[in-house]
């Protein structure tokens, strides 16, 4: 599969792509020169970090965070730190152009910034930009880069890249890794703490779906001859375990390589979720109807009975499907009592 094709599938399989290019000018520059903070504990340098390319040695604390793919710049952001530069998401949002979805928008207002340097580059990392920003670090834990991307980002700034596969950091290694960047490992210890007492809080207002066998998918509806299940490595996948729901036995025994992030299961294999109770799907109002006139498909338990979360493509929720500690904090109430409501059917 080709790099371009993983990165769609990483997002919602057909639409989300990742936007990780910059742009920049002297008004940002500025802008980040007047960087809020928060109070820090002393860490202790030089830090080194192990990643998948090798190891990062940062010498002192960075001044200057920028971060580039999928929601590391929300790391910082809930650390009270402005990025010099992050990468926009064009996906989930309702002006492509900003790049910013709404809880990092609501952080950045938060913490009086007006002017973000938003790195804007749907064909890959523009290299340019994120140097001309002048990154003192470069976060990256949650990322798909190459080791030639990784190699030419570390001449920019030391890099923080991800611990071993691409697209398969959970939302606690991120903040760990990002955080232990910024020399803000204790601040991001208790950043994790704070962010598993908002979903357990959520959870614990509907038990109803305690022990639940569930998991994350994606159906196209044009083409229904296979269909992918994300498995519990991705974020999507470990959210529904930390709400206090199970991932089903029969997708378990599937996923043959541990660094996978998806299944991808032709639709005679449906079987393979006969076992699971709810699926969690991006779509719209019309997809269970889809799936449930679908020969192969329609007899799938889960699917017949009408269990089935329908995340709507290309929304907030959607993009928070890959979690981070602010997109938690803005959507766990809606995306739980849209879990609620299908749990409550449940036999």
């Amino acid at each position: 599969m080709k790099k371009m094709t993983k990165m769609l599938l990483f997002a919602v399989l057909s639409i989300l792509v990742l936007a990780l290019a910059a742009c920049s000018d002297d008004s940002s520059k500025e802008s980040s020169d007047n960087t809020k903070k928060t109070e820090t504990t002393d860490a202790q340098y030089p830090i080194k970090i192990k990643h998948a390319f090798g190891t990062t040695t940062i010498d002192k604390k960075p001044e200057r965070v920028a971060t580039i793919a999928w929601a590391n710049h929300d790391v910082a952001l809930a650390l009270g730190v402005v990025p010099v530069g992050f990468s926009a998401a064009n996906y989930g949002i309702k002006d492509i152009k900003t790049g910013i979805l709404p809880w990092t928008q609501e952080k950045l207002d938060e913490l009086g910034e007006k002017n973000p340097n938003v790195y804007q580059d749907t064909d890959g990392l523009d290299f340019e930009a994120i140097a001309d920003s002048q990154p003192d670090v470069i976060l990256a834990a949650y990322s798909g880069i190459t080791e030639e991307e990784y190699n030419k980002l570390s001449e920019i700034a030391p890099v923080v890249a991800y611990q071993n596969q691409p697209w398969v950091t959970s939302w606690r290694e991120q903040v760990k890794y990002d955080s232990m960047g910024m020399g803000m490992e204790k601040e991001g210890e208790q950043l994790i703490k704070d962010t598993e007492k908002t979903i357990a809080d959520a959870a614990a207002k509907h038990p109803e779906i305690k022990g639940k066998k569930a998991a994350f998918g994606m159906f196209n509806t044009t083409d229904l001859s296979k269909f992918y299940i994300y498995t519990p490595a991705d974020p999507r996948g470990e959210m529904l375990t930390d709400l206090g729901m199970e991932y089903p036995e029969k997708i378990k025994e599937q996923v043959k390589d541990n660094s996978s992030f998806y299944l991808e299961l032709s639709a005679e294999n449906a079987d393979v979720l006969n076992d699971t109770e709810m699926l969690v799907v991006y779509g719209d109002d019309k997809t269970l109807a889809t799936l449930q006139k679908d020969p192969i498909l329609g007899k799938v338990p889960a699917i017949k009975n009408g269990n089935v979360v329908v995340v709507e493509d290309n929304t907030p929720l959607a993009a928070s499907g890959t979690p981070s500690p602010l997109s938690i904090q803005y959507t766990i109430d809606d995306y739980v009592t849209k879990i609620s409501d299908v749990a409550k059917n449940i036999k």
